[in-house]
């Protein structure tokens, strides 16, 4: 059904896209709750507002007038729309400092990059604002975790009874694809059936722990996003009782949070986003606490950028590697794509069997059980 616009609904929605002013040319004047997303949208966006010219608006420097601003976006946009904006705020305007106060983080919308900025600002947080700033973390990582937890689980515990396949299996645990693959040589054509010389099954699940995950993540600025993302991962694969998680971040230096992976809060408050990178350092860590390398999966999140020993980095992946190790490579675990990275250090991983790429929150599960089940990883197109 096509709807026709009246010539001043045209009007109304040009005077909104072009945001008033000497480029405007439509003599439309804006009322209401239209006035009112206009002003907020040139407090942000108008430079001319901003420094005190013509246009009204402007947020100033002051937390009440942000307050209000945050307040109105919430009214007048969708949240998907709130958290850009309120992102752009924060990087056009400075506001960082203003989210160390308590009222203003309850006026903000939670996402992960607020929690990232959160995290940034690390120890200058006062401890008025910092139980403010753990409960907007928990919200955002509560909504993650709902989000992905349970396909997560699904799809590695399936991986991982794939792993471990018997010969005489109970009819419930009959792998029929790969039953019916291997015994295509015995097709009865005048029955038109397959008749079975050979069962494969794959074993139910049990206590014991049959695979080990090492999660190494680069904890720079600019993995900000990967970092909580990585934190909810690492907490959903702790559950896995037949999983042996760890979960190390590092800088220049290296930090071991597997102890607090039952509290993915707890494990963000424990990084500390920002600083150099020393990705060598942090696999030589990993690799020490390897103690059955061809049941354990690496999974490196860094967007390549070493500080370190360069060539020594690249020579202990293969090192891992040749131990049987499977070693995946994300240069973001992130819904944003693939950052800015170091495409020597990229197609040098490539060469060895480990290409790396770009991973969204959605495509990890698959990851992982691909890797967990030593199959090749359904790597997206770039």
């Amino acid at each position: 059904m096509t709807t026709t616009l009246t010539d001043d609904e045209r009007l109304r929605r040009w005077r909104l896209v072009l945001g008033g002013g000497e480029a405007d040319g439509t003599g439309r004047a804006l009322t209401g709750t239209d006035a009112a997303m206009d002003g907020a949208l040139t407090a942000l966006y108008d430079r001319k507002a901003r420094d005190g010219g013509d246009r009204s608006g402007g947020l100033g420097a002051s937390a009440p007038s942000v307050a209000r601003w945050l307040g109105d976006i919430r009214t007048y946009f969708p949240s998907s729309v709130v958290q850009v904006m309120q992102r752009d705020a924060i990087e056009r305007l400075g506001l960082a400092t203003l989210l160390l106060e308590p009222e203003m983080l309850e006026a903000v919308e939670p996402d992960v990059h607020l929690v990232g900025t959160l995290l940034s600002l690390g120890r200058a947080m006062p401890e008025t604002t910092r139980e403010t700033a753990r409960a907007v973390v928990r919200k955002v990582v509560d909504d993650l975790e709902e989000r992905l937890s349970a396909r997560t689980r699904a799809t590695l515990t399936g991986a991982l009874d794939r792993s471990a396949r018997i010969s005489r299996p109970r009819h419930r645990d009959i792998d029929w694809d790969r039953t019916i693959r291997v015994n295509l040589r015995h097709y009865q054509p005048e029955h038109r059936t397959v008749v079975p010389e050979r069962l494969v099954g794959h074993g139910r699940a049990s206590r014991a722990v049959r695979k080990e995950v090492v999660l190494c993540v680069d904890q720079s600025g600019s993995m900000a996003a990967s970092v909580v993302h990585a934190a909810v991962f690492g907490a959903v694969l702790a559950s896995l009782r037949s999983l042996a998680t760890r979960l190390v971040v590092f800088d220049t230096s290296v930090v071991d949070l597997t102890e607090q992976l039952d509290d993915p809060v707890d494990v963000l408050f424990g990084t500390r986003l920002g600083g150099g990178t020393d990705i060598n350092r942090a696999l030589a860590y990993c690799q020490s606490r390897i103690t059955r390398p061809a049941d354990t999966v690496v999974v490196l999140v860094s967007d390549l950028y070493e500080g370190g020993i360069r060539d020594e980095m690249v020579k202990r992946v293969a090192a891992m590697k040749a131990s049987g190790v499977q070693f995946v490579a994300l240069l973001a675990l992130s819904d944003e794509g693939a950052p800015a990275y170091d495409r020597d250090h990229a197609a040098a991983l490539a060469a060895l069997g480990a290409p790396a790429f770009a991973c969204t929150p959605d495509l990890f599960p698959e990851i992982m059980a691909a890797a967990l089940e030593r199959r090749p990883l359904p790597i997206p197109e770039a």
